[in-house]
């Protein structure tokens, strides 16, 4: 297990192969963990880094501000502690945000960026998450439910003022007009990666944004839920790769059928 001591608070993370750097941020529920299939998938030609935030994992607890703005300082000052000057950024739910944000406030720190299960708006957040984040334990009991078991084992060390705190966060965040604002700049390329089927988070608003902006595109697995990087982890991995390769424009970036022929 690694560290590094921000506002003389240690936070965790990991780090798996060689090569140009990629960060993993991960979601409301979890921790870094659920990122490590797809970490080792690409650390043959990739160094993948993952961190836990504040409140989550093995990271600090207690601590006051969860914002998104927080977080985005977070991991501004982690690249900074790691030597990283310019990476691909992964994230999920919560770290999808964060990455978003990141992107607008550090352009030149970002190469690529590619947002899971984005929040595109505030009404895209389902109520009954809203309701587990309030710490309503009918809420907590359905949601776990649904949970990848992976997923439960990770929630159990989580500051619930973590998920609080970042939810209500993200209800007064935009994530369409800074999308907007990254399309109209065409600097950054932005996969947005969806599950059909998640019930989490409405993916309808990102299914809308096709043929937007060259250098942004939605692509939804549709056979995952709120985690595709769990449910569909082979698809997603190939995407990523794939993604890796590719400069601005990503027309021609999708799902193939061979990897649905070869997945099942």
């Amino acid at each position: 297990m690694s560290a590094v001591v921000i506002d003389g608070k240690p936070v965790h993370y990991e780090v798996f192969g060689r090569g140009r750097p990629v960060l993993f941020l991960h979601g409301w529920l979890g921790s870094w963990r659920y990122w490590v299939p797809v970490m080792e998938s690409i650390s043959d030609k990739h160094r993948a880094y993952a961190l836990d935030f504040w409140g989550f994992g093995e990271s600090y607890r207690s601590k006051p501000n969860y914002r998104v703005s927080d977080y985005v300082i977070l991991v501004n000052t982690f690249l900074d502690s790691l030597g990283i000057e310019n990476s691909t950024v992964v994230g999920h739910a919560l770290g999808a945000s964060v990455a978003l944000e990141y992107a607008i406030w550090y352009p030149e720190r970002v190469s690529k960026l590619m947002l899971v299960s984005l929040p595109l708006t505030p009404e895209s957040l389902s109520r009954k998450l809203i309701g587990f984040a309030k710490n309503s334990r009918i809420a907590q009991v359905i949601w776990r439910r649904h949970m990848p078991q992976m997923v439960q084992q990770e929630v159990e060390k989580t500051d619930q003022a973590a998920i609080s705190e970042s939810l209500q966060s993200m209800t007064r965040m935009d994530a369409y007009s800074r999308l907007h604002y990254l399309g109209q700049l065409q600097r950054t390329a932005v996969l947005v990666v969806f599950g059909e089927r998640d019930d989490m988070v409405d993916p309808d608003p990102v299914r809308s944004l096709n043929g937007y902006w060259t250098n942004v595109r939605p692509i939804g697995l549709p056979d995952s839920k709120h985690f595709p990087m769990l449910d569909e982890p082979a698809k997603f991995s190939r995407l990523l790769k794939d993604f890796l390769e590719m400069e601005r424009d990503l027309s021609a970036l999708e799902l193939k059928e061979e990897w649905r022929r070869r997945t099942r």
